[in-house]
């Protein structure tokens, strides 16, 4: 079987560099905001170039605690996308806002030409999501954010390494958001999120907050959360960390081979589209077709797991019904729901591997 994202191979190729720096961890005897913690907050500053990085539990509480630290609540309104995993709307959710959707774009992202229709008096943050791996149109958002006073928090959970006209994403907003879920390019062995900011009270505010609002133990000045990334999984991390612009850049090869060679098979099935100034890292590889359940059965059958991002979109989902949100609203979203399907990526997929599946959607497309 060809895995949709075969992770477990990133990880048994770096295994003894792991254990060593598991084995180092427990020699040190610190588990919890200790100095692998903050050597893996150093690092990942300097890579992104933010003033400051926070590492907690996982990427929704990196959104939550964001929204949290930015002063939005109740009542609240949020503008973002119907097309993305859950946790982007359930964070504003989480906080008491009320997440505004808005539809995508032809790159699957934020559509910024429908968001200022959507501002109301009530709007207080923009959350664009840097989808697959395709940064948002930061520009455009950043000017209608700018201009409406609102703040812009980047959702980069599947994003990291990407770039928008060569700013790392993360660092385009008030601040972004990542996850080191196993499958994201960056990864670790279980959950782990981060927050990158280059504003010094709002990392303090997170901060606080991720440790049950304390910033002097047992001292407490706000509700907060326990939401701290453990040393373990910092470690980890900081090895992944060494691989991430060698298996980013594999990544886009492995999608230019998929564009090049797929191009033929239009229209059976259409190719994500990117544009100049925007460096993809393709966490998630999605071509589109209206024969998306036949094809992801043929493919199976030929042992290729293939995935669906996302069947039902925010907006349509039973724990939004109340928003009053209808199927029509918003069709981009609602098409892809239909269509996408994801193709096996990574950066240790090999071109035996890719060929396989090229050959295989090949030969489905003749016979339709």
């Amino acid at each position: 079987m060809i895995e949709l994202m075969p992770v477990a191979r990133q990880f048994r190729l770096l295994k003894s560099e792991i254990l060593a720096k598991i084995s180092n961890t427990i020699e040190e005897g610190k588990y919890i905001l200790g100095p692998q913690v903050k050597q893996l907050e150093s690092r990942i500053a300097e890579w992104t170039g933010a003033r400051h990085a926070v590492a907690v539990a996982n990427g929704t509480d990196a959104l939550v605690l964001t929204l949290d630290a930015c002063g939005i609540g109740p009542g609240d309104e949020v503008i973002t996308t119907p097309y993305t995993f859950f946790a982007t709307s359930e964070a504003i959710s989480r906080v008491g806002a009320i997440p505004v959707f808005v539809d995508i774009d032809r790159f699957w992202n934020l559509d910024a030409e429908q968001v200022e229709q959507a501002i109301t008096s009530r709007t207080k943050a923009i959350l664009p999501v840097h989808l697959f791996g395709q940064p948002a149109r930061m520009d455009a958002i950043r000017e209608i954010a700018d201009r409406r006073g609102l703040l812009v928090i980047e959702d980069a959970c599947q994003a990291f390494g990407a770039r928008f006209v060569g700013k790392p994403v993360g660092t385009l907003g008030k601040a972004g958001c990542f996850s080191f879920f196993p499958t994201k390019n960056l990864g670790t062995l279980g959950d782990g999120g981060l927050i990158v900011t280059s504003d010094a009270a709002l990392a303090d505010r997170v901060r606080e907050l991720r440790q049950h609002g304390s910033s002097k133990r047992y001292y407490h000045d706000a509700i907060g959360y326990n939401s701290r990334l453990d040393e373990l999984h910092a470690a980890v991390l900081l090895v992944m960390l060494e691989k991430i612009d060698e298996w980013n850049e594999k990544r886009r090869k492995t999608a230019q081979i998929y564009e090049e060679r797929l191009a033929p098979l239009r229209p059976f099935i259409e190719l994500p589209v990117t544009e100049d100034g925007r460096l993809h890292a393709y966490n998630v590889y999605c071509v589109t077709s209206p024969h998306r359940d036949f094809l992801r059965e043929e493919l199976l059958a030929r042992n290729i797991q293939t995935g669906i991002y996302y069947p039902r979109p925010l907006h349509l989902q039973r724990a939004y019904h109340s928003l009053g949100y209808k199927p029509g609203d918003f069709p981009v979203a609602e098409r892809l729901s239909a269509e996408a399907l994801a193709l096996p990526i990574g950066p240790l997929l090999t071109e035996q591997e890719q060929n396989q599946i090229v050959s295989a959607l090949r030969d489905v497309a003749e016979r339709m």
